[in-house]
């Protein structure tokens, strides 16, 4: 009789299995919620004090977390840093290298992209980390370098295939594209630069900046 109150008084007491899952989900979002504000505040850090001189302290504090829970997700401010570039850009990065269908105009292609930067990066936070590398670059080869290989040597690679099917089909008009990809995408480098340096003086139109650079590259957009 004993032995079969305690049973039933463990019975009642320990969770059934569809209790365990919901509080190992709970937990799993907590975690993720943790990890999500202290990216997001590492980021305002960086932005703010640069990459030296940044403190995880201060992180913890915008974040809302003890310093000690950063660790728990993150062994230094360079993870930290990599955590940012892979959440905030490398996905978009992907995208990029996904072949688009072959009957698509090279211009038509370019355009789409072009709208995706000023969408997902010139008019959100992430235009900060290209700031970010811009200016902490020279000093931390190291953090570049991640942000080379990452994002930059991928998103020429696929820009460099997708000009070279261009030119098979007889689209491009300067075959230098080919060669310098960079060219592309120069004025999206520009226009970051601008927004924080002279914003304030000459607000910079960077959607019909891309739009005459397009037509100088690839011709006047064909009306529908």
């Amino acid at each position: 009789m004993a032995r079969r109150a305690a049973s039933k008084l463990r019975s009642d007491r320990a969770p059934g299995p569809a209790a365990a899952a919901g509080e190992t989900r709970k937990r799993s979002e907590k975690s993720a919620a943790r990890r999500t504000a202290i990216v997001d505040a590492a980021l305002q850090e960086f932005s703010t004090r640069g990459f030296e001189a940044a403190r995880l302290d201060d992180v913890a504090k915008r974040a809302g977390v003890a310093k000690g829970t950063i660790y728990l997700h993150f062994r230094d401010k360079e993870a930290l840093f990599q955590e940012i570039v892979g959440t905030m850009l490398v996905p978009m990065i992907a995208a990029m290298e996904v072949p688009p269908p072959p009957d698509v105009p090279i211009r038509t292609i370019v355009q789409t992209r072009v709208d995706m930067f000023i969408r997902e990066v010139y008019a959100t936070e992430r235009r900060d980390v290209l700031r970010l590398v811009m200016a902490e670059g020279p000093r931390f080869p190291h953090l570049a370098e991640f942000y080379y290989r990452n994002v930059v040597e991928r998103a020429i690679a696929a820009m460099r295939a997708l000009l070279a099917a261009a030119a098979a089909r007889g689209e491009l008009r300067h075959g230098e594209l080919i060669a310098y990809p960079q060219l592309v995408v120069a004025p999206m480098l520009m226009a970051i630069i601008w927004s924080g340096l002279f914003e304030r003086f000459a607000p910079l139109d960077v959607s019909a900046l891309m739009h005459s650079h397009l037509d100088i590259l690839f011709g006047k957009e064909c009306a529908p």
